[in-house]
């Protein structure tokens, strides 16, 4: 059997003679004419089927390529790669993200493999040189359980295979080395390796998970190959480094001394990268002079592969045409010194590329008969097929066409975007007489003649082949939208609060207050050695904190405005400050709690439950709902659904489909008679949430309006006068709705954004509203988890942490300020159609900017927009930008405040070394909003002398552009803020004199005594058995990951937590040495002892006594098995205080340890 959009194909006598010449040895191409889109994709993988060689498909550029790519997944869905141009560029880049590197090298490899794929490809991707196949396929290795391969020779030779040698691997490209372990992680591969060493042979190789570090499963082998598509061998770095410095002497010989300082300098900085042997992205605008072979993708596919020209005609515009700018932009850098001649040569001009597809048989597809120059195909096929009429949700006029398509004997092929939608289609369509069939997947299945197929999959349009008698009806012309793929994508990882701790960071004791940490310092004492943490306070005063009592100490994270003010030691200050805090808190909770109270009490409107236009409503939704958008949506519509006031704010950052909550939120409301306001901080958000409002609603018959100061005074008179009336279902505005002169005729639902961004009274108003009106407020800036569980039943909070799946990934860059570089990046964007933001933070000298940006690219329409401008001209200004008047906003932060135009896909920041890291996070947010992909350049400013705080920011900033991974800690800021916004003003300071996490811990306490809930003050035991208990240098030598282990030492509370640590220590370390076996001993102990309330534990000569704190734990009952079943090694006083007395059978302390262990454990399993 075949699949079901074949087998109609294969009934087509024409099909089949097409097939057979595009099999035929000798055939050198074959022309395709009359096909769109989806059916080009469609013809070539019913060609291809079963696939059983590799096709390159080529288009004219690479947005058409992921289209494509897109359509042809329907058909392939594990068989179709994308290889997006490469991005070159020949500035001094410090970092940049790996997602397109990481996609090139996926088919590199896939190709290499004899993997059968079907590869698509922009004309500019394939024009690009490659290493030669040999020598990337020379760096391909296979390591299995029981091979031979020295450890210290094969991190040499990742080194030079581009992959980054780390202490902890935390992205692609990175590897670690730890004792005889070392963990690599592929660029090609989903996950990463830890491979363990028994001497040089491999013992064992195990996948782990990059956010725990801990191993999930044992693997026979593992797959490495390059990490980089500039493989660096010797004989490429020498011979790269003789043809630079010939090319450089021809240079100066030609052009005199004029510009020969930027290149001399560029010379010798590629001259000494080549001389380390390491990669250096610097290097990849110097591929001609290290592999001079002209290699391209041709050069990596089998003599059997298809090679596919989408659109010939178009494809030598844009090859030429692409020949041509590189000239010229050479040119322009050529005259400056900025590059050396040989660099224009990184690509193969389009006569080459002819005579690289000479060598493959092609096939020629074209929507219309235009001319082909350069190619003289064996045959040619026209193909009569026509476009399906789009029906918008009016499912009778599709019933209409199946009927007329089932008389003339046609197989009909219906795709749905969901499953959901797939069912609600079966049954419309079986209730109006037609016999139709779901299958979860369009696999080998047979359809015959007049059958009706419904199938969940997504082409971007349907077709219908008259001669075939097939039709293929697409999501989008039956419903109007389109639901979007998705695509599996990585998650940040969040902070752990300690592990992430730097020398330098501020924290907090519980008892002595704020001070700055300096490292972890070893110190004998008693003759044992043992780790504390070195904290400096106010004034000289140090404090030294034993590594098992971090759980006294917190991380300072503050509300983002500077250094905190460190403790004085001993003093009474720190008491009071945690007095005042602990105060006001105790008031806040309780406002809380009788606000909640008072809520639960009045007597809301009672929404209806969903009803069938409701199920349509929401099936139209283009996208794939995320997770965390569905349970915000089931949280309110319970909410509404019941009798009490809804009150619900929903945390999530732009982008991440809060909107589409609301706008559900008032279908409901509207289905059921009632008005709903919709209120905006500022015009332009009031005009987006108008738009996407208004294009939601199109096939239903509610009315919406907007009312802001852009309508005119008569209008919106017009508009307040329907309110009352009920003119309006669904009313838009900003604060101008809450006007005294506008009045609703029936409001059940307001919907505010960004509640902490309007003015007081403005507030107070909505205050006033909420008492009796279902609200729900919308705020993208996060909050912290452990917030949102502990103001569980007193504030209803949803949260939506999942970004949407469609997106493509932002392809940043930290990169040194380039008038070149801005140059083309602005034009870049400007000639795809886009915008670009130019983020400025210094007022003052704005407009000189604004000159500077003019001179540089004359093409752009420039704007500027910042803070200090009146409200009304910045949001004219913002307005016009949203319009698309202007290509280019130079602007300051102000951006990062909830602005969503995603026709914005550059991101430039000037000095991005002055930003905190949760705005940088924030600014880049901005763009990569659409499915297109979008660039961000971090710029700083070259040999300018920049503070050790803006230094450690770029390293992060380098980090997170990386790999993600300074994620965590911008979120972490952000959420604080969050926190801040969500409980007020007041305790918005309160946190910043605490910080959040003893903020937090106080919160906790105060809400669980407001619940009743009893207290009981832990006790804490101190141990006095002389054994080394520290963590060496010699078995974890990074501090980050010593504090990581101390933390989850500490925080042992029973033997599985203990088993837990043990088992992550050998996983990831190796065998644990005693004197950390002792730490980890010593955890657990005092775990066992909080149970029993002893507070000391003390080894002299052959005896441990155990002192207790109270009774409170054991009582006369308890206590007489406990001694019976140890009589002979165990006794007990009560006076003068309560003590456990154990003998030993020698005086060892390593024996205290174990007698103390034995018998905690046996009172414990008593107790218990």
């Amino acid at each position: 059997m075949t699949p079901l959009w074949l087998e109609p194909m294969d009934r087509w006598t024409e099909f089949r003679r097409l097939k057979e010449m595009v099999y035929k040895e000798d055939t050198g191409s074959v022309e395709l004419v009359g096909l769109n889109q989806s059916q080009k994709c469609h013809m070539l993988a019913s060609v291809l089927y079963p696939l059983e060689r590799s096709c390159l498909y080529i288009t004219s550029g690479d947005a058409e390529a992921r289209r494509i790519q897109e359509d042809l997944l329907f058909f392939y869905p594990e068989k179709v790669m994308l290889f997006p141009e490469r991005e070159v560029l020949l500035y001094n880049v410090a970092a940049q993200s790996t997602e397109i590197t990481e996609q090139r090298l996926q088919v590199i490899e896939a190709l290499l493999l004899k993997q059968n794929v079907i590869v698509v490809a922009s004309i500019q991707a394939v024009l690009a040189l490659q290493c030669p196949p040999q020598v990337f396929k020379d760096n391909i290795f296979t390591l299995k359980v029981g091979d031979i391969a020295p450890l210290e020779q094969l991190s040499e030779k990742l080194v030079r295979m581009g992959y980054e040698r780390v202490s902890a691997v935390e992205g692609k490209g990175q590897f670690s080395v730890r004792g005889g372990i070392l963990d690599v992680f592929p660029l090609t591969s989903d996950d990463p390796y830890r491979i363990e060493f028994f001497d040089d042979e491999v013992d064992s190789i195990r996948i782990f998970d990059v956010s725990s570090q801990r191993s999930v499963e044992k693997v026979e082998n593992a797959t490495i190959s390059p990490a980089r598509e500039l493989v660096l061998t010797k004989d490429a770095i020498a011979g790269a480094r003789d043809r630079i410095n010939k090319s450089y002497a021809g240079y100066i010989k030609e052009h005199g001394r004029k510009g020969q300082g930027t290149l001399k300098g560029k010379v010798d900085l590629v001259l000494d990268k080549l001389s380390e042997g390491v990669y250096d992205s610097l290097l990849e605008g110097y591929f001609s002079f290290l592999y001079p072979g002209r290699n391209t993708l041709f050069d990596y596919l089998d003599d059997s592969a298809l090679v596919v020209l989408d659109e010939p005609a178009r494809l030598r515009e844009r090859g030429m045409g692409y020949g041509l700018e590189m000239q010229e932009h050479f040119k322009e850098l050529l005259e400056k010194g900025e590059v050396l001649p040989e660099q224009l040569y990184n690509t193969i001009d389009y006569h080459d590329f002819l005579i690289k597809v000479s060598g493959y048989t092609s096939l020629l597809m074209q929507a219309l008969p235009t001319s082909r120059p350069g190619f003289k195909p064996d045959a040619s096929f026209h193909i009569t097929a026509r476009s399906i009429p789009a029906y918008h949700g009016k499912l009778q006029l599709l019933v209409e066409d199946i009927e007329h398509w089932r008389k003339k004997g046609y197989s009909i092929l219906l795709l749905t975007g969901s499953k959901s939608r797939g069912e609600g289609l079966i049954s419309f369509l079986r209730d109006s007489g037609l016999d139709a069939t779901y299958k979860e997947h369009a696999g080998n299945q047979y359809m015959a003649p007049g059958q009706i197929m419904v199938v969940p999959g997504i082409l971007s349009s349907g077709f219908e082949y008259l001669d075939a008698g097939f039709a293929v009806v697409s999501d989008k012309e039956i419903y109007g939208t389109q639901k979007r793929r998705t695509q599996r994508r990585k998650t940040g990882r969040k902070l752990e609060s300690f592990t992430d701790l730097k020398i330098g960071d501020y924290v907090v004791h519980e008892n002595h207050g704020i001070g700055k940490y300096l490292g972890i310092k070893t110190l004998l004492v008693d003759g044992q050695k043992r780790d504390y943490l070195n904290i400096k306070y106010a004034g000289t005063d140090r404090l030294y904190v034993p590594v098992e009592q971090l759980d006294m100490i917190q991380p300072y994270v503050g509300m983002g405005e500077g250094a905190p003010k460190l403790s004085k030691l001993g003093g009474a200050e720190w008491q009071r400050t945690k007095n005042r805090v602990r105060k006001s808190i105790q008031k806040l909770a309780i406002d809380l709690v009788k606000l909640y109270a008072v809520r639960e009490a009045i007597e809301g409107h009672r929404f209806s439950p969903d009803t069938e236009w409701q199920k349509q409503f929401e099936d139209m939704f283009p996208y794939q709902e995320t997770p965390d958008q569905l349970q915000a949506i089931e949280e309110v519509k319970r909410d509404m659904e019941s009798p009490k006031v809804m009150d619900r704010l929903l945390c999530g950052d732009v982008g991440y489909g809060k909107t589409e909550v609301a706008i559900r939120a008032a279908f409901k409301a509207v289905m059921d008679g009632k008005q709903v306001a919709v209120l905006a901080p500022t015009t332009i958000l009031a005009q987006q949430h108008y738009n996407t409002f208004v294009e939601r609603f199109e096939n239903f018959p509610f009315t919406i309006q907007v009312l802001s100061r852009f309508k005119t005074p008569a209008e919106q008179r017009e508009i307040v006068k329907a309110i009352k009336t009920g003119g309006v279902d669904i009313i838009i505005g900003t604060h101008r709705l809450l006007g005294k002169d506008v009045k609703f005729k029936d409001l059940g639902l307001l919907i505010v954004d960004e509640e902490q961004r309007f003015g007081v009274s403005h507030k107070e108003t909505i205050k006033d509203i909420k008492k009796n009106v279902d609200v729900l407020t919308l705020t993208a800036t996060p909050i912290p988890r452990t917030l949102h569980m502990s103001l569980m039943g007193i504030r209803d909070i949803s949260i939506i942490e999942t970004p949407p799946e469609d997106r493509y990934p932002i392809q940043t860059y930290v990169v040194e300020y380039n008038e070149s570089l801005i140059r083309d990046a602005i034009l870049r964007e400007i000639q795809r159609g886009g915008q670009v933001y130019f983020v400025y933070n210094r007022v003052k000298s704005m407009d000189y900017a604004m000159q500077k940006i003019s001179q540089l690219v004359p093409e752009a329409k420039i704007a500027m927009a910042h803070g200090q401008m009146s409200e009304s001209l910045l949001e004219s200004i913002m307005m016009d930008f949203y319009d698309h008047k202007y290509d280019v906003l130079l602007c300051s932060s102000i951006i990062e405040n909830g602005l969503d135009i995603p026709n914005v896909n550059t991101l430039i920041v000037y000095n991005a070394d002055r930003f905190g890291l949760s705005q940088l996070y924030q600014l880049r947010g901005r763009v990569g909003r659409s499915n297109r992909l979008a660039y961000a350049y971090f710029t700083f400013q070259k040999d300018k002398i920049i503070t050790e705080q803006a230094e450690k920011r770029l390293q992060t900033i380098k980090q997170f552009t990386e790999f993600g991974s300074g994620f965590k800690i911008a979120m972490r800021d952000l959420e604080i803020r969050g926190a801040g916004n969500i409980l007020g003003g007041e305790q918005h300071g309160h946190m910043a004199a605490v910080g959040y996490e003893l903020y937090y811990k106080l919160l906790e306490d105060t809400i669980r005594t407001l619940k009743g809930e009893e207290l009981v003050q832990p006790v804490e035991t101190v141990i006095n058995i002389k054994v080394n208990a520290h963590i060496d240098q010699d078995y974890i030598a990074e501090e980050s990951h010593k504090m990581e282990f101390y933390k989850k030492i500490a925080a042992i509370n029973g033997l599985e937590d203990k088993n837990d640590v043990e088992d992550e220590l050998v996983d990831r370390f190796g065998d644990i040495p005693a004197s950390v076996q002792n730490l980890i001993d010593i955890a657990y102990i005092k775990a066992l002892a909080r149970k029993v309330r002893i507070t000391e534990i003390t080894h002299k000569g052959t005896m441990v006594r155990m002192r207790l704190a109270d009774n409170m734990a054991i009582t006369p009952k308890k206590l007489m098995p406990i001694l019976n079943e140890n009589r002979n090694r165990l006794s007990f006083t009560s006076s003068p205080f309560p003590t456990f007395t154990i003998k030993l059978r020698d005086f060892l302390p390593d024996t205290a340890l174990e007698a103390a262990r034995e018998t905690l454990e046996a009172i414990v399993h008593h107790l218990e």
